[in-house]
């Protein structure tokens, strides 16, 4: 069973959260232009590339240097050039181990990573919705030039604008300073966080030159990149960047607190044998030795009881690295024990995938668990839901009397990850009685089996990335191709339009709209709608309603 602590500390959560689609469907975007195109933005003139209708520039840097003594502190200003400057390949990366990201030529990881990317259909003085992705993988891993979130089509097909970063990742973005390091470290624990809010800073002062809107700006990010989305939601710094959020798979409920990131950094400052006196020299440990500490140090922590109704999915243990809420730069906790004022007039979408349980199974290579029968559910259910397993399981049971104990548990598990958090951040964002907020399940099943299993993935952790990038799409060479999640089903390419369409629609006004859709009204008390998005489009009016009482019933939602 995959617990909090390691989805946090992202033990390979990028693996399918990037790949959703293989880079050779993307390798002639990288290799070959119609034409070269530049952009003067505020440092100097770049060079990016045309391909099929959408201009290209990837790692542009938005920050100096944040190696040597500037680690852990906001970045150095950034220097302007002169001439044209190159930005045809992806920057480097954040630091985290090997193999975690997934672009196409895409450099090694480095200390110095504020690099973003750019896709737009033209370099002219259109006003565009510019729609801010922040990149899955927890807080440890991934990078903001994969290929299954590629925003070619999203600026080809919808006249939009996309931006991605890379930004400080794990012990490197999260180590918390602030109450020995003094003034000049305050937001040291948030600071990956704050260089997110520095790439939005960029945008609106740059965008324009992309024929993008400054003042129509949409975050929006998956999985760690959801969470990540909630916190900027809730920060002061971001507020006046954008103008509407969608949190996806990744509710970032609550996140660290100050108590819990002193006991992880005293934990550092002893497995380096610093005193904290000497706190200092940290910015001379090489990056290798954080990286293998930040591996270890989670087994190092005390154990933590997974039964803990209150501790949200994105919140560290003690030896994790996640922002901080350190009363300054991340105020409160995002969406505890409230929806964050500072964000009550900015529309919100939230949702879930279905199947979300099916992708943390298959990266554990644990079969055991589609072997299951009824006789082996509580058992398989206790570490996580303690006493409750037997009411979990009657209830469930009961509203799927034809679900195999397999199904039931996939369903437990992926709602209690993903999807209470995602109701909560929809109910206590309705109760503001500000701007609206949109609640989702993503549900195109996938007939891509479990390697070593007969059973299919469904609706996985991530493979809505793709499909709301509009990347599930037919090949050139007119097959129905085959999608690492999504399959070779045609009908995928209907469901990622529709997705997409959703999402750039909400990006352009504030409310998601497709083209054969019904009418997504805002989340309220009294309807509860829910937006089913598939081949075809279906509002749900108070899903899962005798589950969700009986969620209530146990103090895991509500």
């Amino acid at each position: 069973m995959i617990n909090r602590r390691k989805f946090v500390t992202g033990i390979s959560l990028a693996t399918a959260a990037a790949v959703a689609l293989p880079k050779s469907l993307y390798s002639s975007l990288y290799t070959k232009a119609d034409e070269y195109v530049t952009a003067e933005i505020v440092h100097g003139k770049i060079r990016g590339i045309r391909n099929e209708g959408v201009s290209i520039f990837r790692g542009i840097p938005y920050g100096g240097k944040i190696s040597g003594k500037r680690r852990f502190l906001r970045p150095a200003p950034l220097e302007p050039w002169s001439g044209v400057r190159d930005a045809l390949q992806l920057g480097n990366p954040a630091i985290q181990p090997p193999n975690q990201t997934y672009g196409i030529n895409e450099p090694k990881p480095a200390e110095d990573c504020l690099f973003l990317n750019v896709w737009t259909p033209a370099n002219d003085n259109k006003k565009r919705p510019v729609m801010f992705y922040n990149h899955g993988g927890g807080f440890s891993t991934g990078s903001g030039g994969s290929t299954g979130q590629d925003g070619s089509n999203l600026a080809r097909f919808f006249d939009v604008v996309v931006v991605e970063t890379n930004h400080r990742l794990g012990i490197m973005g999260y180590l918390y300073l602030d109450e020995i390091a003094g003034a000049d470290y305050a937001g040291s624990g948030v600071m990956g966080m704050l260089d997110i809010v520095a790439g939005l800073e960029w945008v609106n002062k740059n965008i324009s030159s992309f024929g993008g809107d400054p003042s129509n700006v949409m975050i929006f990010g998956e999985s760690g990149g959801g969470a990540k989305t909630s916190c900027l939601y809730a920060m002061p710094s971001a507020a006046p960047f954008f103008n509407k959020a969608s949190i996806e798979s990744g509710p970032g409920v609550r996140m660290t607190p100050r108590e819990t990131a002193s006991r992880t950094t005293a934990m550092v400052l002893k497995e380096l044998n610093i005193d904290p006196k000497n706190w200092k020299k940290l910015l001379d440990v090489p990056v290798a030795d954080f990286l293998d500490l930040q591996l270890r140090l989670p087994s190092l922590a005390p154990k933590v009881s997974d039964t803990n109704k209150k501790r949200g999915i994105m919140e560290s243990s003690p030896g994790g690295f996640s922002p901080i809420v350190d009363g300054g730069a991340l105020p409160n906790h995002p969406f505890d024990p409230a929806a964050p004022g500072i964000s009550s007039s900015k529309p919100l979408m939230v949702g879930w995938n279905e199947d979300e349980y099916t992708f943390f199974e298959m990266i554990s290579q644990d079969k055991s668990v589609f072997k299951i029968d009824f006789n082996g559910l509580p058992g398989k259910l206790q570490p996580h839901f303690g006493e409750d397993s037997a009411k979990i399981i009657e209830t469930y049971r009961k509203t799927r009397p034809k679900a195999s104990a397999v199904d039931i548990f996939i369903a437990i598990e992926s709602i209690n990850m993903m999807g209470l958090g995602s109701i909560d951040i929809a109910e206590k964002k309705t109760r503001q009685n500000g701007a609206p907020a949109y609640l989702y399940n993503f549900g195109y099943k996938s007939e891509v089996l479990i390697p070593g299993t007969d059973y299919p993935l469904g609706t996985p952790h991530a493979m809505d990335i793709s499909f709301k990038f509009n990347n599930e799409v037919p090949p050139k060479d007119g097959t129905n191709g085959n999608s690492y999640f999504g399959g070779k089903k045609p009908a995928r390419f209907v469901a990622s339009h529709n997705m997409a369409e959703l999402w750039t629609t909400f990006a352009r006004t504030g409310k998601p709209a497709a083209k054969g859709a019904p009418e997504w009204k805002a989340y309220d008390f009294k309807d509860r709608p829910t937006m089913r998005i598939d081949t075809k489009c279906a509002i749900i009016n108070d899903r899962y309603a005798e589950e969700l009482k009986m969620w209530r019933e146990t103090g895991r939602l509500g």
